[in-house]
């Protein structure tokens, strides 16, 4: 059956989400329009294609304890130079990701995996481009501001063209 590669994330929904999207890809960012925008609870992980029905058994698990929780988005960081990655920062929210992400994680669960960096919770704006774009990324987005209530995450299949495609959808169980 082979493998596939999959990611967890939480969507950044419109109109926030195509505007840093556009203003990702005029930045440079050749991989823009390939992924949507996003905070990532679990990066691109290679998996068995048979494993796909176990994992999102334990997603809509981990998407029935959870519940709606307020998300801001507020000004931008980086990660350089340790990582060529300018972002938009998560202000609100941070520990409600971090906690998703563990339980998405966990190490009984069939999508556990170590992380290569701590986990970060934060939307990508440039990656991996010129350091004079990532500048200019940096600067154009210090102002955005964005907030909703997030209400569930998703999980998205990379395919052989690169771009990620959402599989599913799994909503939050409880009320906020």
């Amino acid at each position: 059956m082979g493998t596939v590669t999959l990611g967890v994330s939480l969507a950044v929904p419109e109109p926030h989400g195509s505007l840093l999207q556009a203003r990702r890809a005029g930045f440079g960012d050749t991989a823009a329009y390939g992924i949507p925008t996003h905070v990532t609870l679990v990066p691109p992980t290679e998996v068995d294609a048979a494993a796909v029905p176990a994992i999102e058994q334990h997603l809509a698990e981990v998407a029935a304890a959870g519940r709606p929780f307020p998300m801001r988005l507020s000004g931008t960081g980086t990660f350089r130079p340790l990582s060529p990655v300018v972002y938009v920062r998560v202000a609100a929210g941070a520990d409600a990701c971090t906690w998703l992400q563990k339980q998405v994680r966990d190490a009984s669960g069939p999508i556990a995996r170590e992380l290569q960096f701590p986990y970060h919770p934060h939307v990508t704006i440039a990656h991996g481009i010129a350091e004079e774009a990532m500048d200019e990324a940096f600067e154009a987005l210090k102002d955005f501001e964005a907030s909703w209530t997030c209400s569930g995450f998703a999980l998205y299949e990379q395919g052989p063209d690169g771009v990620w495609r959402k599989l599913r959808d799994f909503p939050f169980g409880r009320a906020g």
